[in-house]
């Protein structure tokens, strides 16, 4: 028996421990220099938000998420601002092949003509963010045209739409069902909309319906979801809903399933009072996918909840080999194989997105964090263009004194 053996015999313990320890302290060979060190905010230096939202990246986490979804925003944003920060991809110059002129007429915008842009935006929504208080945010990127494409379910147009008829009141997810029926109430999570909303929306919108129809038989009209909603947001002429501001901004808004909702009922019972209105998904087809394969040279993709709004977007930007950009917001999980939950990654394998930047998927409830994402990011820009535009004139007013002009 050797010398080590019979150590180890005697000292069976501290052999054990020994290989504990090289267990439990394996050592580190590996540098971390590349890596970046976990640090959060510290309040003791005060309240700054724009701090606070900095320091989100170095938090972990869906945290982390958070901050790199803030910078795949603003490279959307800066592109867009006629700034081409990365070399364009080969394969997708095949497709540049028409001006934006052309992408303004494939759109079937309205009458005054849209700004040129290195980049489109597309914004997606899911209904149930137009039923919330997120509605006030999504108007406001539509009212400074902060984003070029809206897509949307039938839910996301008309709960719009009704709000500037009635309000949809605070309740709580608990309220029991059959109450609320025998109440004639409907929840929406914690949400309720009392059913005299939607008698208001029928009176409403059944003229305009006439209207349309008329003009379909006697000036040719071909109404697609897009064309039907950009003419509700002109009558609707309320500068709360988000659909004046598409309207007034010739922001498109895309809709392929617009009959899945209250406005499909308002379909349903004007075929029968009326009938004879058509509608053509197809066109709208043709309208989308162009958008994305010749708008522009670069596209940016920012998705709020999943289903058809994810897909649609997605799918349209698939024509063009992806969208440059990407940031996805919703609390779906992949396991089951749906498209709702699909990371970027699968979207990265069928050619939806590319991988020139770094898409993100933040796993959250939109309407916690959507405003902090606007706050950090197209509100933040606004305001200091803003604060720019207010110090330029100010210089001006003071050349004009100084210069004994009025």
């Amino acid at each position: 028996m050797s010398k080590m053996e019979k150590y180890l015999k005697n000292n069976k313990d501290e052999a054990v421990l020994l290989n504990i320890r090289e267990a439990v302290f394996k050592r580190t060979t590996n540098s971390m220099e590349n890596f970046i060190e976990i640090d959060g905010y510290d309040f003791n230096k005060g309240i700054d938000y724009d701090g606070i939202f900095k320091s989100f990246f170095k938090t972990g986490f869906q945290a982390t998420n958070f901050g790199l979804a803030i910078s795949e925003i603003n490279k959307m944003i800066e592109c867009r601002e006629f700034k081409q920060l990365h070399k364009a991809d080969p394969a997708a110059e095949d497709f540049i092949t028409e001006s934006f002129d052309d992408y303004y007429h494939a759109c079937g915008c309205g009458s005054s003509k849209p700004v040129s842009r290195k980049c489109i935006i597309f914004l997606s929504f899911t209904s149930n963010l137009v039923s919330c208080g997120i509605r006030d945010i999504i108007r406001y990127l539509v009212q400074h045209h902060m984003v070029d494409v809206l897509v949307t379910t039938a839910g996301g147009v008309e709960e719009d739409l009704i709000k500037c008829l009635a309000p949809t009141y605070l309740g709580d997810f608990d309220l029991p069902g059959k109450e609320l029926r025998a109440q004639g109430l409907n929840r929406t999570g914690n949400l309720l909309v009392p059913n005299e909303n939607y008698c208001k929306f029928e009176d409403w919108i059944m003229p305009i319906l006439d209207i349309m129809l008329n003009e379909q038989i006697n000036q040719g009209t071909n109404w697609t979801p897009s064309r039907m909603i950009s003419r509700f947001g002109h009558e609707i002429n309320d500068v709360h809903s988000i659909y004046y501001w598409a309207h007034k901004n010739n922001i498109p808004v895309f809709c392929p399933a617009l009959t899945d909702g209250s406005l499909g009922d308002m379909l349903y019972f004007h075929a029968y009072k009326n009938p004879g209105l058509k509608l053509d998904i197809i066109e709208d087809v043709k309208r989308v996918n162009n958008v994305a394969v010749r708008g522009a040279s670069s596209t940016g993709v920012l998705i709020l909840g999943g289903g058809l709004v994810k897909h649609h977007v997605l799918n349209a930007n698939m024509m063009r080999n992806g969208a440059d950009f990407s940031v996805y917001i919703n609390s779906n999980q992949e396991f089951d194989g749906s498209d709702a939950g699909a990371d970027p990654g699968e979207a990265l394998s069928w050619g939806k997105i590319r991988g020139f930047d770094q898409p993100v998927k933040v796993f959250a409830e939109a309407s916690l964090i959507f405003p902090f994402l606007v706050a950090a990011t197209f509100a933040k820009k606004q305001e200091a263009d803003m604060q720019h535009l207010r110090a330029k004139e100010q210089v001006i007013d003071g050349d004009v004194c100084q210069n004994g002009g009025h």
